[in-house]
């Protein structure tokens, strides 16, 4: 029978690793690689790299060689909490459990630390056709550098987050809070399990149910973390709860109720599980992440 926790805490110790050696290849430490290496080796979940790992173990890939692209989409998070908690954005004071990074250094090094993050993740992916023991074709690569790019940048996760603060004190429809998402929380989520099913050698076939799943379940998760800030355990979350209604921002509990969301997330995830039928157990870890999404406490 499949186990989650010991198959992410492997993931976690693989993904761990490799980010350790990223840094490891830095020309020299200093005030900036320490801001770095903070919020990026805080902890948190490790979804985004683990889908990835996960999404090339489903088509019957190996996860070691979607590793590149997974730490790289967990650097491209990380910087992107970094900037989301800054005094201009979130004004945020707790991330994951530890004082954000603007409050551990100073702004102007949070700022730096998220700009160089964002960089090195393209270093990580630019050269990483280079150590791929299945010899990807260096095309894959760039198709993968593409999809993570669009899914980061005004395509993706910073036109939602640009969304995010424009819709402050303003009440949103249910589709526009959904393309919001879609962008903001969902697109890099998209980008993990297609770059994961595209180095693991997926078909198109595949890479279409795979692409139905991650839609799913991205704005699921966002769903959940809707929930969780209305009635999550700030212990458990690591931060704040309330803070959505503190800035009147729309979410799926003020839009549709606590509990129509709740069955609303369930009824996504119902979905995503349905676009897995036609796989093996390979996508079992998918599975179970999937459910994961809603279960969580944070």
């Amino acid at each position: 029978m499949f186990e989650l926790p010991s198959y992410l805490n492997s993931k976690r110790e693989q993904i761990n690793s490799y980010l350790e050696k990223c840094f490891q290849a830095a020309p020299e430490s200093g005030r900036l690689i320490d801001a770095m290496r903070y919020s990026l080796m805080a902890g948190g979940k490790r979804l985004r790299p683990v889908l990835c790992l996960a999404g090339a173990e489903a088509v019957g890939g190996l996860a070691e060689n979607a590793l590149p692209a997974a730490c790289a989409l967990e650097m491209i998070h990380t910087y992107s909490l970094i900037h989301d908690d800054l005094p201009a954005m979130d004004n945020d004071v707790l991330r994951r459990g530890k004082p954000t990074c603007h409050v551990q250094f100073d702004e102007v090094t949070a700022i730096l630390a998220g700009d160089a993050l964002l960089t090195m993740a393209f270093q990580v992916l630019s050269r990483a056709e280079s150590i791929d023991s299945d010899n990807h074709h260096a095309v894959t690569w760039l198709k993968v550098i593409q999809c993570i790019s669009r899914a980061a940048g005004c395509w993706g996760m910073v036109e939602g987050q640009m969304r995010d603060i424009a819709a402050e004190n303003n009440t949103l429809s249910r589709p526009e809070l959904e393309r919001l998402h879609a962008l903001k929380t969902g697109a890099l989520i998209e980008a993990a399990v297609y770059s994961g099913a595209l180095l693991g050698n997926g078909t198109s076939e595949q890479i279409d149910q795979l692409e139905t799943y991650a839609g799913c379940i991205g704005l699921a998760f966002q769903v959940k973390d809707d929930v969780l800030n209305v009635e999550g355990d700030p212990v458990h979350l690591g931060k704040g709860v309330g803070t959505d209604a503190l800035r009147q921002k729309s979410t799926y509990p003020s839009l549709m109720g606590l509990e129509v969301s709740k069955a609303f997330a369930r009824q996504l995830i119902e979905k995503a599980l349905v676009a897995l039928e036609s796989f093996d157990n390979r996508s079992d870890p998918l599975r179970a992440i999937a459910n994961y999404i809603i279960d969580r406490k944070r």
